[in-house]
């Protein structure tokens, strides 16, 4: 297949080019960063801005996958919200570019980001399932991010109505051994390493996110867009791990026992976050426990 993928230098982006390489896909890529990949054979890297590229390209792809974005993490979502205004920007031009070129499909990475934050405080801890977010009655998102989500997936189902194949897929808290140390996993990752003592958690520590492996993310869109599933579908394993219970974990793997410092005036975004993964598991069930993720990651950290 002819296959496009958007923020090809990302997180998402570079594990998910490497997975379509792997199967035989021939591979275009447009970052503002360059890449690197293990085969260059099928592969194609264009050091570019997204929203150009969809301003004057023309080829048709059998298939798109829309990673392109602004996030930076808590911080960054919280600190310097106008800095992801431009995540907007590029959602408006693949849709735009996408209606001139009709690819096959698009994968639209929208986030859990997008779920109203009223289902996700100490006392409303719901399991987020897909019909939580209503496009005819929205409900306030996380940040300006979620606004940008919740916006890109409006434009994904006016798309629809026009003729495209668009596929919505909402990824929870992803994360993987090469993540930026923008995110809470890396981060802890990192501090284990080093040993540090004491381990540094941002607020009370009680914040609660489902982590799901790259590995998984990957995964689970790729069998969603063979099985053709229609989306929005959740991406995410449906258990509930605290950032204290993450600490814990990522220090025993690591085989030291610091004391937590608890960092109350840093960013910590909503309390509580989990997926509620039942129709992801009619296709695809996560492979990548979370003890094994930190175990990877750890022994590359390490080895680093």
């Amino acid at each position: 297949m002819r296959v496009l993928v958007t923020g090809g230098s990302g997180f998402i982006g570079r594990h998910l080019t490497a997975a379509l390489l792997a199967r035989g896909d021939h591979v275009t890529t447009v970052d503002v960063r360059p890449m690197l990949v293990d085969s260059a054979t099928a592969h194609e890297h264009l050091i570019a801005d997204a929203r150009n590229y969809f301003r004057l390209a023309d080829t048709r792809y059998d298939l798109v996958f829309h990673c392109a974005a602004v996030v930076g993490g808590r911080a960054k979502i919280d600190g310097e919200p106008l800095d992801l205004a431009v995540d907007l920007a590029l959602d408006a031009d693949l849709f735009a570019w996408a209606l001139r070129t009709r690819p096959g499909k698009i994968v639209y990475f929208s986030s859990s980001a997008a779920y109203p934050t009223l289902l996700q405080g100490r006392d409303t801890r719901w399991r987020l399932r897909e019909d939580h977010i209503d496009l005819d009655l929205i409900q306030t998102p996380d940040a300006i991010y979620g606004w940008v989500k919740l916006t890109g997936e409006m434009l994904a189902r006016h798309a629809r109505r026009e003729g495209l194949d668009v596929l919505v897929v909402r990824p929870f808290s992803g994360y993987g051994d090469d993540q930026a140390l923008d995110y809470p996993f890396p981060s802890f990752i990192d501090r284990a390493a080093r040993r540090e003592d004491p381990f540094a958690i941002w607020g009370d520590g009680e914040q609660v996110r489902d982590f799901i492996h790259v590995d998984d993310v990957v995964a689970a869109t790729l069998t969603a867009v063979e099985r053709n599933v229609e989306g929005p579908v959740n991406l995410g394993t449906g258990r509930a791990t605290s950032f204290n219970d993450l600490a814990d974990i990522v220090c025993a793997h690591a085989g030291y026992d610091p004391s937590f410092r608890h960092v109350l005036d840093a960013p910590v975004g909503v309390h509580y976050r989990v997926a509620d993964p039942t129709r992801m598991l009619e296709f695809y069930t996560p492979t990548v426990t979370l003890q094994d993720g930190v175990a990877r990651a750890l022994s590359k950290a390490v080895a680093a």
